[in-house]
């Protein structure tokens, strides 16, 4: 087997995730804590009590799910899992791609998402920006119509998440006004996804200028497998690319799309291997590249069959 490790970002939280593998695996309740208190705050409580709007606050989210990722990493590795041939993640999931491949330490990680979260959310005032799923239309044409609308205000289109599946982002008169037209066009459904930040679009650009000013001061080393980031869909070397990468990243697309090709046809991977909560990812990669194998490893069962895949 020759596979490629991906991790999730926001959206694939959930009330009670890793609940079977922590009563398993040291890992997770490790991996908790020591993110935990690099924060000052317990993490982990968050993620078992049924306060779902605590969860799904940015602030929180994003150390969690760095905190879910490396944990899932962790007892993968424990347990004898096969090495990858490249790494990537979605968005936030980008940060445990680069944790998980040695690039940065974890504890400098969690602060870097913490302020991530928090610029992010300091970026565009509460009800200012908005982001829609679109669903059944080609890329060209979204591109186009967010293009035509900027009359508008900001719009733009932000995740290439699997064929016939583009994210837009940007002020909310403006992503109103291209969902028409792009209902109009041909797409099959427009979603309105329930989320306080516009990801991904230029509205981010000073938090992503302030974001480097940390960056900057945290070490970066080499990495043990080719992590391909974001907006480019490739994979760095340096110290100095990759903080510039994590900086675009914030308001630049996510190749999604790109990337799960690059890591088959440039990195060889045959089977696609999600750590993580959830099967977000797990869903877009079987619409990217149906040849490649994919599992979500979440719970005992997904983990036995993954390890299984190692020795065969």
């Amino acid at each position: 087997m020759q596979f490629a490790a991906v991790f999730p970002g926001q959206g694939s939280q959930s009330v009670g995730m890793l609940s079977e593998l922590s009563e398993n695996f040291n890992e997770v309740i490790d991996t908790f804590q020591e993110a935990s208190d690099t924060l000052g705050r317990d993490l982990w409580a968050i993620t078992k009590q049924e306060d779902v709007a605590a969860l799904n606050q940015t602030e929180n989210t994003q150390p969690i799910m760095l905190a879910a990722g490396i944990s899932v990493w962790r007892i993968w590795l424990r347990q004898g899992g096969c090495l990858p041939v490249g790494m990537a993640g979605h968005s936030l999931g980008e940060y445990s791609a680069l944790v998980a491949s040695g690039v940065i330490g974890f504890s400098d990680a969690i602060k870097l998402v913490s302020e991530r979260a928090t610029l992010m959310q300091q970026a565009v005032p509460d009800g200012a920006g908005a982001m829609a799923a679109i669903l059944g239309l080609d890329d060209e044409t979204i591109v186009k119509i967010c293009t035509d609308s900027k009359d508008k205000g900001i719009v733009e289109a932000v995740n290439f998440n699997s064929p016939g599946q583009v994210v837009i982002a940007g002020e909310v008169a403006a992503v109103d006004f291209a969902i028409d037209k792009l209902i109009e066009a041909g797409a099959k459904r427009a979603i309105k996804l329930p989320v306080s930040v516009p990801s991904h679009c230029s509205l981010l650009k000073g938090a992503a200028e302030k974001l480097e000013t940390t960056l900057e001061k945290t070490i970066f080393t080499e990495s043990q497998y080719p992590v391909l980031q974001n907006f480019v869909a490739k994979s760095f070397e340096g110290a100095k690319e990759r903080k510039d990468a994590l900086s675009k990243q914030l308001y630049q697309p996510v190749l999604w799309v790109d990337t799960i090709n690059n890591l088959h046809t440039d990195q060889g991977a045959d089977i696609i291997i999600e750590f993580g909560p959830g099967k977000v990812l797990f869903g877009l990669n079987r619409r990217i590249n149906r040849t490649l194998g994919n599992i979500c490893v979440s719970d005992n069962a997904s983990l036995e069959k993954a390890l299984k895949l190692c020795t065969a």
